[in-house]
């Protein structure tokens, strides 16, 4: 076997390893779940029945999966992407809570009114008074205390990807010894 033809193999490999990565991981998104490990349910009231982790589809976008000449990276350009994969705490901030307020207040303002003032008691005025409770809770928090953020892990090993990359491997290996007897012929 030529270097080059191993070169070449080894660049396959990562490259098949690589688009199956970054689909299957992707999909975790969709799934709202590792894989067959499901995502703890959101206890906030915000986005009731919501997709968990995907609000703008931001931190979904923001993964990357880059091959090198043997090795495959993984990487995601959002500062969040670690807490929520790994879990943990953060500890609120004046500007956190200066956010809560104004999420708090934004909420407040889109509660529809009758004509004497009192608030009205539709669906959105009940589901938007629910989140500004949300907001004022966070808010009233106190600087330096902690936030537990649950695992949600969408990226990592799994004896499922190790499963994909032994069968991508054994697929090409296959393949380029069919290829090598062809040749010979």
């Amino acid at each position: 076997m030529a270097t080059a033809d191993l070169n070449t193999l080894i660049k396959h490999v990562l490259d098949d390893i690589r688009v199956e990565y970054k689909d299957e991981f992707d999909q975790n998104f969709a799934r709202q779940a590792f894989f067959n490990e499901a995502w703890q349910r959101r206890k906030s009231p915000l986005r009731p029945g919501g997709a968990i982790l995907i609000d703008s589809g931001a931190l979904r976008r923001s993964f990357t999966v880059n091959t090198t000449a043997n090795a495959i990276e993984f990487s995601y350009t959002k500062e969040y992407a670690a807490i929520h994969n790994e879990g943990g705490t953060i500890k609120v901030t004046a500007r956190m809570k200066a956010y809560f307020w104004h999420k708090y207040y934004e909420a407040q303002g889109g509660f529809g009114r009758k004509k004497n003032g009192e608030r009205r008691n539709d669906k959105r005025t009940v589901r938007l008074s629910t989140e500004a409770e949300f907001w004022k809770y966070m808010a009233l928090k106190k600087v330096g205390s902690e936030v537990r953020i649950p695992r949600r892990q969408f990226v990592g090993y799994s004896p499922i990807v190790e499963q994909t990359v032994r069968q991508i491997i054994e697929d090409s290996l296959g393949e380029y010894f069919n290829n090598v007897d062809i040749l010979m012929k």
